[in-house]
């Protein structure tokens, strides 16, 4: 008799209701501007055309101000805003102001271009520097081996590492020094879904110094995928701002770093191997990375001599499973492959988010370093809670917080001016205005912007919820895994903010964002937002 398979858990809710906007909000780019426009010139153009049944079927405005029109001077949704009262004439054209500046109004950068993309899609992007470094870092690997191999028929105990002329940029003497010191710095962590840019312009403006785009894999990006691309879109107020990286190739992670360091405004790129998920840890990469140390080699080799003006970083965590911690033999060698900087998370793969993190393991492997910063990652959620890490784990030469951004990302000002600060209700209302602001502005104010904009909120709320005002706890400063006791706020917003009912989080957003489509529901996509 065969056994019944038991569903493994993921940190994924994979059936999850996700919103589709309706075939009416797609109307021709022809028409956005109002009447009077250009003709399509598309023959089999699949948008709507007919303006006056687009503006009967739309959904009433959401408000009499378009926060777009206001800052730039120009709504690029045109009639499609669901702000669009604001910014239409008497005949029910887009108005573009005098002081329309179009360069100034341009805050956003990377991204992919149609033919950056066309070049990507017909294989037809130079990928020979890239492929060069590969086989360069197979030579040097190669004879690594070689030596070993020798060295252990010998008895001997010699482990030195001579690499190829074109292995290394020559000394490290030589090199031009990297853009970006990873030293003593507060740096925002890469959070997949929710680290998205209008969130880290939030934390930008509370004194993140380093932030890091989401997770994108290395096969779309040279594949040309929008949706993987639009991952690395950067803010004006990122001034330091790297891309990461995930794969399991290291051909493909080398071409993907390539193409980005061609063609992006980005100041490092950073490699992966501890992401949890299953699916990217089946595939080989990932945490998966940790225990293919011959593959790990030739992507961080490759990639860190692919430019002296573009350091290569690695993220990682403690190892696979709890009880067996490989992260100390791995940082060294990391270092020697070339990686410019390295962050742990001081959890195993088999943990997740479950256990506290060990800041005394963090602390021996930073002790082991030679000459790169060592950034310790994990539980940080008051600046207590930072001063504690640092004392355990001095040899830390930076911090790099997440879920503690996004439960409060005031967290970098509190750490800056070290004090505990307790905004009210009302200032963590506007902070939510704030964020639906940079939201309309990065996704759009249309109803597909708007409703990415609400999912993206939403997924923000499921850590914002766990907040607890200073005033109201028992024992401050709040510990991250620690489960509060129900308790009423002081008044009635604060009391919805902190209520654990996904459908509370929905009113909120209705708040903000106007009434959600009919039969809307939301789940948490990550199991990470819970205690």
């Amino acid at each position: 008799m065969m056994k019944k398979r038991v569903k493994k858990k993921t940190c994924q809710k994979r059936n999850r209701p996700v919103f589709k906007d309706e075939r009416y909000s797609h109307l021709c780019h022809s028409l956005i501007d109002g009447p009077g426009g250009n003709a399509c010139s598309l023959e089999n153009c699949r948008y709507v055309h007919d303006l006056d049944a687009f503006l009967a079927a739309k959904s009433e405005d959401l408000g009499t101000e378009c926060y777009v029109y206001t800052t730039k001077g120009y709504c690029g949704r045109g009639v499609t805003c669901r702000f669009s009262k604001a910014h239409l004439d008497a005949q029910g054209r887009n108005i573009k102001r005098d002081d329309y500046d179009e360069k100034a109004a341009k805050t956003t950068y990377n991204g992919i271009s149609s033919e950056l993309q066309v070049s990507l899609r017909k294989h037809n992007y130079d990928f020979s520097r890239s492929k060069e470094l590969i086989r360069d870092a197979e030579k040097i690997r190669d004879a690594r081996k070689e030596r070993e191999k020798l060295n252990k028929e010998t008895d001997t105990a010699s482990t030195t590492v001579i690499d190829s002329p074109k292995g290394r940029d020559a000394d490290a003497a030589d090199r031009v020094k990297p853009p970006i010191d990873f030293r003593e710095k507060l740096i925002l962590s890469p959070l997949t879904t929710v680290g998205n840019l209008p969130f880290r312009r939030i934390c930008k403006e509370f004194g993140a110094d380093i932030t890091c785009g989401e997770m994108a894999c290395a096969l779309p990006i040279v594949k040309g995928l929008s949706q993987e691309w639009a991952l690395t879109k950067r803010h004006e107020s990122e001034d330091f701002f790297g891309v990461q990286l995930c794969g399991n190739n290291p051909n493909i992670i080398s071409q993907a770093a390539q193409v980005l360091h061609d063609t992006a405004k980005v100041d490092y790129i950073d490699l992966n191997i501890g992401c949890p998920i299953d699916l990217i840890y089946q595939q080989g990469g990932g945490s998966a990375l940790m225990r293919r140390t011959n593959i790990l080699e030739l992507t961080v080799r490759s990639c860190s001599n692919l430019s002296p003006q573009l350091p290569f970083t690695v993220k990682m965590r403690t190892g696979i499973y709890a009880d067996k911690s490989v992260a100390h033999e791995l940082l060294p060698l990391v270092e020697e492959w070339g990686a410019a900087a390295v962050t742990l998370h001081g959890r195993s793969r088999e943990q997740r988010y479950t256990k506290h993190a060990n800041w005394e393991y963090i602390e021996e492997c930073a002790s082991k370093a030679k000459s790169i910063p060592v950034i310790g990652n994990g539980d940080i959620l008051s600046y207590e809670d930072y001063v504690e890490r640092r004392q355990i784990a001095p040899h830390v030469s930076s911090v790099m917080i997440g879920r503690g951004a996004l439960i409060k990302p005031w967290i970098f000002q509190e750490i800056k001016e070290k004090r505990a600060w307790s905004p009210s209700s009302s200032q963590r209302y506007e902070l939510l205005q704030k964020y639906c602001n940079y939201g309309l502005e990065h996704w759009g104010s249309d109803t597909k912007g708007v409703e990415n904009t609400r999912r993206f909120l939403l997924e923000w709320q499921s850590f914002l919820y766990r907040y607890i005002p200073e005033e109201v706890q028992q024992a401050p400063p709040q510990k991250i895994n620690s489960r509060p006791q129900a308790y009423r706020g002081r008044d009635e917003m604060e009391t919805l903010m902190s209520s654990g009912n996904s459908s509370d989080w929905v009113k909120l957003s209705e708040m903000l964002l106007g009434p959600v489509p009919q039969g809307f529901t939301f789940v948490p996509k990550h199991k990470a937002n819970a205690f």
